[in-house]
């Protein structure tokens, strides 16, 4: 290692609705300091800002201006906090929720910046959580069946209606003249290391995981043109561009981005990444078996192994696609902490904000202590975590969630306590999925804000009936990327190497109870009838009401 005690990097976790910097030692992974900046426009979902449109349901889009903002602001402030020399900073990284692409011109302006396109809704960012596409999904994943296509099982068997394909198809098919206009579909994970470096390179990560890049190709052309004759060219003409892997560099920072930042011109700028995926080496998760879940708002789960396996579900298997040298695998969960928001948002009642004030306590807080007073089981309940759809291992974002076994009896609380468990069954249905495909997992390591709920934490280690482990830092995401900023300054091999030195984890954190997890075994089985009955069974319910939810608002 070349790096010293007097060097830093930064890095920069771009996430759904705020982008984070963090400064960081290069020597020994210390985390100095950190700064956050809301995006002003944050998720436009109900209607468009520059218009006051309202948007279709199921859609959800950014400002990419929002992004520069944070290279503008968060940066040079937590530089400012950690007290250190600008000078002393030798590389910059940053990390993306995924798939979150965005039409740009062959400059890179942003279509919604071209004049005239303001009001075009498909001018903007469609973040990850947009779901408008699922028709087009469908499409892809029916023709792709019949044609046999050798790439949809390295997806589990689904393409998701969040990732680029889907948006694209839908780009094409609602707004025809922006996606002509447009030279690039390309991920916001890229466009910001445009920004920062001048250099346009497409990440391995996401262009594995989001674009369908298997094996160094796209879909075929004939392929493309069956969905539709005017998609024939989609992967030549907007996607194709060199491939950048994790840890490179890839370029140096602009004059330009310097002055954003506040940051040396020159200093190395790393290949861009997903948030999930760029979080391993900073939880020190990069060997076979090690399954890192990210648990936020939503629950991303990667996972490297030795061998190429068709894992039922998966969100997909990419050579390299954590680190060098194995394959990185991907599953998820689209909503877990947002189903806790919506609950507490939407569904308790005033007088538990009330106890929970006079308690000193936030609401989760409260609603979580009340909940585990009681045996597993005593609610009587059992949910399902679709209020966002089912990223792993349906892949169906038209699925909706449910709670099943109220009564008069039932109180907001015990509600609570059965979706936390809901997101752990999922989770524990995708770690089943893995383990009957041949891909084992060894060990269950969590990052994330939800580390933040111990009771939570033992209730996922008593439903996996597995210790889980537990990174070492509040800032997981940003502390990967700075782990790439290192590599791609010099200062280690590879990310391997840095993450030993910079990562930090702790083993074991919580182990199982064998009470607790017998009764929650018992729970388990009446999730997993109630999944596969809405989920695998003839029964389209949840579709049609979602459907009707679509033409009642249109």
């Amino acid at each position: 290692m070349s790096g010293t005690t007097d060097q830093f990097v930064i890095g920069v976790d771009f996430g759904t609705l705020s982008g984070r910097a963090l400064v960081v030692r290069v020597s020994d992974g210390k985390e100095l300091a950190s700064a956050v900046f809301d995006y002003p426009h944050a998720v436009m979902d109900t209607t468009l800002a520059s218009t006051g449109e309202a948007l279709p349901p199921e859609w959800a889009l950014q400002v990419p201006a929002d992004y520069v903002a944070v290279l503008k602001n968060a940066v040079p402030e937590a530089v400012k906090l950690a007290g250190i020399d600008p000078a002393t900073v030798i590389g910059i990284a940053t990390d993306f929720t995924a798939s979150t692409p965005m039409p740009v011109l062959a400059d890179g302006t942003p279509l919604n910046e071209v004049p005239g396109f303001e009001g075009r809704p498909h001018a903007y960012v469609k973040l990850w959580k947009h779901h408008a596409a699922q028709p087009q999904a469908n499409r892809i994943n029916e023709l792709a069946r019949e044609r046999g296509e050798s790439w949809l099982p390295r997806y589990g068997g689904f393409i998701s209606s969040e990732w680029e394909v889907a948006k694209g198809l839908q780009l094409l098919e609602e707004d025809p003249e922006i996606y002509a206009r447009m030279d690039h579909w390309i991920e916001a994970a890229d466009w910001i290391i445009w920004q920062l470096s001048g250099t346009y390179l497409r990440n391995a990560c996401t262009a594995g995981y989001k674009g369908i890049l298997q094996d160094g190709e796209y879909p075929s052309r004939e392929y493309f043109a069956a969905l539709n004759p005017d998609f024939a060219d989609f992967a030549v003409d907007k996607l194709a561009h060199e491939i950048g892997q994790l840890g490179a560099r890839a370029g140096g920072l602009t004059a330009e981005a310097a002055a954003w930042t506040g940051l040396p011109e020159g200093i190395a700028v790393a290949v861009g990444n997903v948030d999930a995926h760029v979080t391993a080496p900073a939880a020190k998760a990069v060997e076979s078996g090690q399954m890192l879940a990210i648990m936020g708002t939503s629950t991303c789960h990667v996972m490297n192994g030795d061998v190429l396996a068709e894992v039922p579900g998966m969100c997909g298997v990419v050579d390299g696609g954590i680190v060098a040298g194995k394959f990185g695998y991907e599953a998820g969960q689209s909503g877990v902490g947002d189903i806790f928001h919506w609950y507490v948002n939407n569904q308790v009642p005033a007088r538990c904000f009330d106890e929970a004030k006079a308690a000193g306590k936030s609401i989760h807080q409260y609603l979580t202590d009340l909940a585990f007073e009681e045996p597993v089981g005593a609610h009587g309940l059992v949910a399902l975590d679709w209020h966002n759809g089912n990223r792993s291992v349906l892949v169906n974002t038209e699925l909706s969630g449910t709670v099943v076994g109220l009564t008069l009896a039932t109180r907001p609380e015990q509600v609570y306590r059965a979706l936390l468990e809901a997101t752990a069954f999922g989770t524990r249905t995708i770690v089943e999925t893995f383990n009957a495909a041949g891909v084992p997992v060894t060990e269950f390591v969590v990052a994330g804000g939800l580390l933040k709920n111990p009771l939570l934490m033992q209730t996922y280690c008593d439903i996996l009936r597995m210790p889980i482990s537990t990174i070492a830092s509040d800032q997981g995401p940003a502390l990967g990327s700075a782990i790439h900023a290192a590599v791609a300054a010099g200062a280690y091999p590879d990310v391997h190497a840095a993450g030993e030195v910079m990562g930090k984890v702790e083993r074991n954190a919580y182990t199982p109870g064998k009470e607790a997890a017998d009764a929650y075994d018992d729970l388990y089985a009446e999730y997993t009838q109630l999944h596969d009955y809405f989920g695998r069974g003839a029964d389209l319910m949840m579709r049609r009401l979602k459907e009707r939810r679509k033409e009642a608002l249109s």
